[in-house]
């Protein structure tokens, strides 16, 4: 499994990650990955970040935990919570925050 860190999610951006069910898979394509920098009144030396997903928006997941399967990341679990949808699709974020 790989490291849950900025840096390497950012190197699969664009790529497709499986969210697993017992009957079945639904892709997600993660889209974005945005680092959160403290302030100067902030704790300093935490790894913070949020990645966004998206599906087809036909599917919708609720908020919760999942179990997604990547080619190179290998299995992660990530609470992921809908944050926009339009006709076409809608966008999941997982959000991180914690100590390097």
């Amino acid at each position: 499994m790989a490291e849950l860190t900025e840096r390497e999610f950012s190197k699969h951006l664009n790529s497709r990650f499986n969210v697993k069910f017992v009957d079945g898979e639904l892709p997600l394509e993660l889209v974005e990955v945005s680092a959160y920098r403290p302030k100067e009144h902030e704790q300093q030396g935490m790894e913070r970040f949020s990645a966004v997903f998206t599906c087809p928006a036909n599917l919708l997941l609720p908020q919760g935990l999942y179990h997604l399967t990547h080619d190179q990341m290998g299995d992660v679990d990530l609470f992921l919570t809908p944050i926009s949808s339009d006709q076409r699709n809608v966008q999941y974020e997982a959000v991180f925050n914690f100590y390097k």
